[in-house]
């Protein structure tokens, strides 16, 4: 009884350093809760994966082809370590093939698309301005209509990703929200979604040309 009553008796005499102690204590907690979590988000992600990994494949058939586009940038150039965490292992576990190709400025998607090989999904690792620059390097192509059918998945890295909050459930956890994409793409389920390609023609007068185009959007 004696020892509690000069432990007490300190804390009340060292109330400014005990009450910091405390705050760190209590931050320090929060925090650790957080990284479980994520890596229980992560864990049960993975598991999923695998199972489309396990799925058996034809002697005729080929495993399928990812070209990714990844803008390291994004996201204050965190994008990259949140691919590798989040998304990387997800898609080798199902047993893609992925082939990723990464930005070194900003413009350099669309030119990527112009010489982009067939692939079977195209999957855009950044925010919503690298898939704008994706999207319009696409509709730049001479063969854009054989690529309009190539279906185009969305990992959300950036900060905003307004696009992927209207695809999926609204989350604050970056975690969450980076495996739900990912998942979502393995499952292979596509929405249609319309795009407008201005082409601005003749040269002494100023003519536009509005071109509606069609994409099959991961989701």
């Amino acid at each position: 009884m004696a020892r509690v009553m000069r432990v007490f008796r300190t804390l009340r005499n060292h109330w400014k350093k005990s009450t910091l102690a405390a705050c760190v204590l209590s931050y320090g907690g929060h925090w650790l809760y957080g990284k479980h979590c994520d890596n229980v988000l992560r864990r049960e992600a993975c598991q999923e994966a695998r199972e489309f990994g396990r799925q058996l494949i034809g002697p005729t058939e080929r495993l399928k082809k990812a070209t990714i586009i990844l803008n390291p940038a994004a996201c204050s150039g965190k994008a990259n370590s949140l691919f590798e965490k989040n998304s990387a292992p997800i898609l080798h576990l199902a047993g893609v093939e992925v082939k990723v190709v990464k930005t070194d400025y900003e413009g350099q998607a669309k030119k990527l698309m112009e010489l982009m090989d067939q692939t079977d999904m195209l999957i855009v690792a950044g925010g919503d301005g690298t898939l704008q620059e994706v999207i319009t390097g696409l509709l730049r192509r001479a063969d854009q209509e054989v690529f309009s059918q190539t279906p185009i998945g969305f990992i959300p890295l950036g900060s905003q990703n307004s696009l992927s909050r209207s695809l999926h459930s609204v989350t604050d956890n970056k975690v969450k929200h980076i495996t739900t994409a990912t998942l979502s793409i393995l499952k292979g389920e596509t929405m249609s979604l319309d795009v407008l390609q201005i082409k601005v023609c003749g040269r002494s007068s100023c003519s536009l040309n509005l071109e509606f185009q069609h994409l099959n959007l991961l989701r």
